[in-house]
């Protein structure tokens, strides 16, 4: 990056723009995720139909993440994410179009490979705004990630409600995030490439630095694609609850997500990451075992709202360790981001494959053993946390404004 100085006050004020971003692009995909039954409706789709044409967003994203880095590099940050999130809000519209499951297989491509690039960039930026101020933000970041998502699966259920067509919901709230998202963007940093630096690759394999911290973001993305997508079902079948208190329980592992995400960097800024992981694995573990043992629904909600508390911040601090561990952010990152996509797509189906077979809670004494990784693998992220004091560099000097 070229050796640009900037004033605190312009990291700081870039800090909140990139959260507004991050908002942004959670609202999209809390608005898309309460309108999957409207799609596979107007699709006319069976649930395997459904759950192909799903698979194409996680398909779509792992194709074109290493390719944030590449337009970064071109166009600038500034303007390389004011063009991919705007692409990303647009795309919105894009899976209520379609009339068959080769086209909602083609919407579901683009959905996923515009999500993708946005979120590398976004997260890109996030690091070297963390690197900048010398403390935790990841966690903050992705905390607004989660309360953007439940604004817009709030706004979601109520166009629901009324039974709205989704192409007029998915039109209106594209046309209103992407002013949102565009306008943000003004107030991120412009980082520009030296003119000697090198242009990442279009394509490439994840870095080796990245692979390791992806398979800690591999656990906690397990555990949390299981639980958001398996909670209500465990209630419901388990333990034999009503459909609306099975509900208040996803619900609230998304809750306790966003709020402890939100919460995090004050206790990373304190105890360091590799400390709260380790401590967050262990509360995972703890949550596992409560829904594993669960006799009563109290006592499994219990267990999920531990669970979500435990990998909360898990994910972001793995995408800060990923940006700091190498001289290329942005590769790192997509790299880590495509190992835990793959997680995330991974986990609902194998805990589906694995509950036919046995059981619901043979389901989630594999989470649990996984949600073990976090506490045994966490010294990995301890490069991001030496890496983040590194405020003299160059292109990051960040003096405090004189008088």
């Amino acid at each position: 990056m070229s050796d640009v100085v900037y004033d605190l006050r312009e990291v700081r004020r870039a800090r909140y723009a990139v959260a507004a971003v991050f908002a942004v692009h959670g609202a999209v995909t809390g608005s898309f995720a309460t309108r999957v039954p409207w799609v596979q409706d107007h699709a006319s789709l069976s649930a395997g139909q459904l759950g192909f044409a799903l698979a194409f967003t996680a398909f779509g994203a792992s194709c074109s993440m290493p390719l944030a880095g590449r337009i970064s590099h071109r166009f600038g940050s500034r303007t390389a994410l004011r063009g991919l999130i705007a692409f990303w809000t647009l795309s919105l519209i894009l899976p209520s179009l379609a009339p068959n499951l080769l086209t909602l297989c083609l919407s579901m491509f683009v959905y996923g490979a515009s999500a993708g690039m946005a979120d590398v960039a976004m997260n890109a930026l996030g690091v070297e705004v963390e690197r900048m101020l010398g403390k935790s933000i990841m966690s903050g970041l992705h905390g607004m990630w989660s309360a953007g998502a439940l604004v817009g699966s709030a706004a979601g259920t109520l166009a629901a409600h009324l039974g709205a067509d989704a192409r007029l919901h998915f039109a209106l709230a594209a046309v209103t995030l992407t002013l949102l998202g565009v306008l943000a963007c003004r107030w991120v940093l412009d980082l520009q490439p030296a003119e000697d630096e090198e242009p990442p690759p279009r394509f490439a394999l994840p870095p080796r630095s990245a692979l390791l911290i992806g398979a800690v973001g591999f656990c906690a993305v397990f555990a949390e694609g299981a639980s958001l997508d398996w909670s209500a079902v465990y209630l419901r079948d388990r333990l034999e609850t009503s459909a609306g208190l099975a509900a208040a329980c996803t619900t609230g592992f998304m809750l306790t997500m966003a709020v402890a995400r939100l919460v995090g960097d004050a206790v990373v800024n304190r105890f360091g990451a590799v400390r709260t992981v380790r401590a967050g694995g262990a509360l995972a573990v703890a949550g596992g075992l409560l829904i594993v043992v669960a006799g009563h629904p109290a006592v499994a909600m219990a267990g999920f709202a531990l669970m979500g508390l435990g990998i909360a911040v898990v994910v972001p601090l793995c995408f800060a360790a990923a940006g700091h561990s190498g001289p290329n952010p942005s590769q790192a990152i997509a790299g880590v981001a495509t190992i835990t996509y793959t997680s995330g797509l991974v986990a609902p189906s194998l805990i589906g494959g694995v509950a036919q077979a046995t059981s619901l809670t043979v389901s989630f004494v594999l989470v649990t053993v996984l949600a073990c990784g976090l506490a045994a693998f966490a010294g990995v992220l301890r490069s991001g946390e030496r890496n983040r004091t590194e405020i003299g560099r160059p292109k990051a000097a960040v003096p405090e404004p004189r008088p």
